[in-house]
């Protein structure tokens, strides 16, 4: 399926609630700015882990006269955060339309004084670069692989993105439309996986089930603790620095799907964005942040009836392998 280069496709409603988790700066501020500039969206709620960067964040959205955005804080890893977002909700809406799971991290130890020193505003040195050169001088300049931020990235990306979820699905089933959108990410495809069995299971989302996930999320995290990167390659996980984050990813689209399958009702999709030119990318991405989120809002947006259970690639819906 090939979807509009417009994000003002949804089906009209007198009142739409959108949330955008980890909206305050990159991809998560350009989506709450389009869904907040859809005729079709009523309120925005950015939310933010920091308080003062979310309420400020907001308020810059407001300053350009996005008068229907307001802030509340969250931190996606922090249950009681999560539970004092879905009252808010709840007490202020009464339902939620919309659910753009942004919030993420990449699973690797940042070296400040390499990124101090990284001459990324200097984008002539880097044209004629693909991703790939651009992610190796991530790994040479910025960042450094380590078995306990592997571990909070599945506890970011994978259980605090299921955290969100379900606390806020209550109030998704009392939409007429409601949507998940999760931002994934083509590393998350299966086809990084060496073994054929976890590509097989992790596929096979009509026997596939929550519980199982977690368990495979937890096999990955003990592999991961014994500290050797050769370990956790011989038993088919991910290689490489990315491995965590490939992991996280791969196990939030198995979950996507298995999601839609339950509650065939809503609209459960994910969306790759690009290699984004963000804080997480040290801005080494090959593209802007307005296009990235403009792919995610397209997603969110997407008419009524649309496509559930889906992975979205470059406009288009793809293979989760």
């Amino acid at each position: 399926m090939e979807m509009e280069g417009s994000v003002s496709n949804g089906p009209p409603s007198t009142t739409r609630i959108a949330v955008v988790t980890g909206g305050n700066k990159g991809i998560g501020l350009e989506v709450c700015r389009q869904l907040a500039g859809n005729g079709g969206i009523t309120t925005v709620v950015l939310t933010a882990r920091d308080e003062a960067r979310g309420a400020a964040a907001a308020e810059k959205l407001r300053a350009l006269g996005l008068s229907n955005v307001v802030f509340h804080q969250l931190d996606i890893t922090d249950a009681p955060s999560v539970a004092r977002l879905a009252h808010f909700l709840k007490t202020r809406f009464g339902k939620l339309d919309i659910l753009v799971n942004n919030a993420g991290i990449v699973g690797l130890e940042y070296l400040q004084d390499h990124i101090d020193g990284t001459p990324t505003t200097d984008e002539e040195k880097f044209v004629g670069m693909g991703m790939d050169q651009r992610l190796e001088l991530l790994l040479k300049w910025c960042l450094r692989a380590s078995p306990d931020a592997g571990k909070i990235c599945l506890r970011t990306n994978y259980h605090g993105t299921k955290r969100v979820i379900g606390a806020l699905l209550p109030l998704l089933l009392a939409s007429a439309d409601g949507r998940v959108v999760n931002v994934s990410s083509e590393f998350g495809q299966l086809r990084h996986f060496g073994s054929a069995d976890l590509r097989r299971e992790l596929a096979d989302v009509e026997t596939l089930t929550e519980e199982r996930l977690d368990e495979v999320v937890s096999a990955f995290v003990s592999d991961l603790d014994s500290g050797a990167a050769a370990a956790v390659e011989s038993r088919g996980w991910p290689a490489g620095a990315f491995s965590a984050y490939m992991v996280s990813k791969a196990a939030l689209n198995a979950y996507s799907r298995v999601l839609a399958r339950r509650h065939p009702s809503l609209r459960v999709n994910c969306v790759h964005p690009g290699f984004v030119r963000t804080d997480m990318t040290v801005n080494l991405g090959l593209v802007a942040p307005e296009e990235g989120a403009r792919r995610v809002a397209a997603v969110a947006l997407l008419p009524a009836g649309g496509p559930t259970g889906a992975y979205f690639q470059d406009r288009r819906q793809a293979p989760f392998v």
